[in-house]
């Protein structure tokens, strides 16, 4: 791998952070969001969308988390060019088999810090500082799902650039968990709405959190705090008694 400075791959970073963000999201806000979408034959509509000044500042905030990232992202490559972290570009090094063992460790791993960091976000002394700006949004869009405060932003980058120093990580294995970060946190940012209620609450799905179990958060704050998985939410206390009532498709 060539090396490059840190400042270029700030550059470089920031803009495929960037586009990926303006195509990711703007592509399933325009799918679901668009008239378009009431021909996807699920149940009416009944949230309102958020103004276009709503959506403009969750854009700016998404712009600033992406430098933060950038910024990150830099880091871990600046620290693999000198040889310093735990990331490896040869599969066989570790085994195949290790690297769908590693990608899940790291989604469980993800999970546990986003909650309770997420959790403490809602302190009434930090909330006002670093996770005021994403509930702006009461009624999330795709748009929201990086209109992270700055300091909400520096948090969330440092799992990852924590981790490449502790576990061994293949290069596919990090992009795959960075793709599904951006995936899952633009679905969650949906709506309650925009799918079946179906989805994703069979027996498999209620372990996993979708855009009803986050828009809820939107809605009360105080509940419902996971970022792929319920399990948190459920073992200490913090899932809406109700949730699982409301969506029982039986």
């Amino acid at each position: 791998m060539i090396a490059y400075s840190f400042g270029f791959y700030g550059i470089a970073l920031f803009g495929i952070i960037l586009a990926r963000y303006f195509l990711v999201a703007g592509g399933i806000y325009w799918f679901f969001y668009s008239p378009f979408s009431q021909f996807l034959g699920h149940r009416q509509l009944l949230n309102r969308v958020p103004s276009w000044r709503s959506i403009q500042h969750d854009i700016k905030l998404s712009i600033l988390s992406s430098g933060v990232f950038a910024l990150a992202a830099a880091l871990i490559l600046s620290a693999y060019s000198l040889g310093i972290t735990r990331l490896y570009s040869q599969a066989q090094q570790h085994g195949l088999w290790y690297l769908g063992v590693s990608y899940v460790l790291i989604l469980v791993f993800q999970d546990a810090y986003f909650y309770f960091t997420h959790r403490l976000f809602h302190h009434p002394t930090l909330f006002p500082w670093w996770h005021r700006g994403h509930h702006r949004s009461r009624y999330p869009t795709p748009w929201t799902s990086f209109a992270f405060d700055p300091l909400e932003a520096i948090v969330h980058s440092l799992f990852l650039v924590g981790i490449v120093f502790i576990i061994p990580l293949h290069f596919v294995t990090l992009i795959a968990v960075m793709t599904t970060m951006t995936i899952w946190a633009v679905l969650n940012h949906l709506g309650l709405d925009r799918l079946p209620t179906s989805f994703p609450h069979h027996w498999l799905g209620r372990w996993f959190i979708g855009p009803a179990h986050h828009s809820i958060h939107h809605l009360k704050y105080t509940v419902h705090y996971g970022l792929y998985f319920t399990f948190w939410d459920k073992f200490l206390g913090t899932q809406d008694p109700h949730y699982a009532q409301k969506f029982d498709p039986h």
